[in-house]
């Protein structure tokens, strides 16, 4: 069983102005995967911010999986592929890539999104859309891929599921 946290970029719903759904539809799919979501928080669109979340989830939480959704568009307060990209030590390219051509079928903004993913230590992140629908497809495209990448990283291959 892997350990998940999810963590929500949005300056509104962190000022509790804006209901989160996105997290909930990460924590449906996540848990349909037989995961435990160990973490869950909503945190302003600020780069230093979300830079301190992602290593304390990392490096103190000991999460598999760092899912955050939010902050990877256009907005000059979009701040979450660059405060990721400072935590991550290797990139994981493909993740981004698959999750822009599948969205890229449905619609042509996907070619907006900024969304990285990479590996800190032993733990993966991986930055969706902030709406709870391209949140769903894009996690829905990754997915299939993720338990054999994660007990790889994780080095509990054939442990996990």
């Amino acid at each position: 069983m892997f350990k998940v946290a999810i963590v929500t970029m949005s300056d509104k719903g962190a000022r509790g102005e804006r209901e989160d759904r996105s997290a909930g539809v990460i924590r449906e799919l996540v848990e349909q995967q037989g995961w435990v979501v160990a973490d869950y928080r909503v945190i302003p669109d600020d780069f230093d911010i979300i830079k301190e979340t992602l290593i304390d989830l990392v490096d103190h939480g000991r999460h598999d999986l760092v899912l955050t959704t939010g902050g990877t568009g256009l907005s000059p307060r979009d701040n979450t592929p660059e405060a990721t990209l400072a935590v991550i030590q290797r990139e994981v390219p493909g993740l981004g890539e698959a999750m822009r051509l599948e969205s890229m079928k449905k619609t042509n903004r996907a070619m907006l999104s900024r969304a990285v993913a990479g590996i800190r230590n032993r733990t993966l992140i991986v930055n969706l859309p902030g709406s709870p629908r391209g949140a769903r497809e894009c996690l829905e495209v990754i997915l299939p891929a993720l338990p054999h990448g994660l007990e790889i990283l994780t080095g509990r291959a054939g442990e996990c599921g």
